[in-house]
């Protein structure tokens, strides 16, 4: 009897080491591309802007603001098409490619507008 108990005694004890979660390695962005980033957030720089479906020839539902940069075009996030006037207008995003002066910066697939003005 007591060689059963010293057994099971030795099994949970056992088992319990093994049962514990394993750590797993989250993804960092190197110090490298983190300054990029923030470099490129932090200059103000001249871009074409226009509807990204009408004007830019891209992919999407409905009319949607999106910058050129560097010859690609990219969806802007932090301002909306239509906070900038009517996009069907004749001088609109829809209907012509305007100019305006940009603070963000290129997130995966994204610009990420910080500063939106329009010239």
């Amino acid at each position: 009897m007591k060689y059963i108990l010293i057994i099971l005694i030795a099994f949970v004890s056992s088992s319990n080491c093994f049962s514990q979660a394993k750590k797993t390695r989250t993804a960092k962005t190197s110090k490298k591309a983190k300054t990029a980033i923030q470099d490129s957030a932090t200059a103000m720089q001249i871009v074409e802007a226009g509807c990204g479906q009408c004007q830019f020839k891209m992919e999407g539902k409905g009319c949607d603001l999106a910058v050129r940069v560097n010859n690609k075009s990219y969806y802007v996030d932090g301002t909306k098409i239509d906070q900038h006037g009517d996009a069907h207008a004749k001088d609109g995003f829809c209907e012509a490619i305007r100019k305006a002066e940009v603070k963000g910066a290129v997130v995966g697939d994204r610009f990420k507008v910080t500063y939106f003005k329009l010239l």
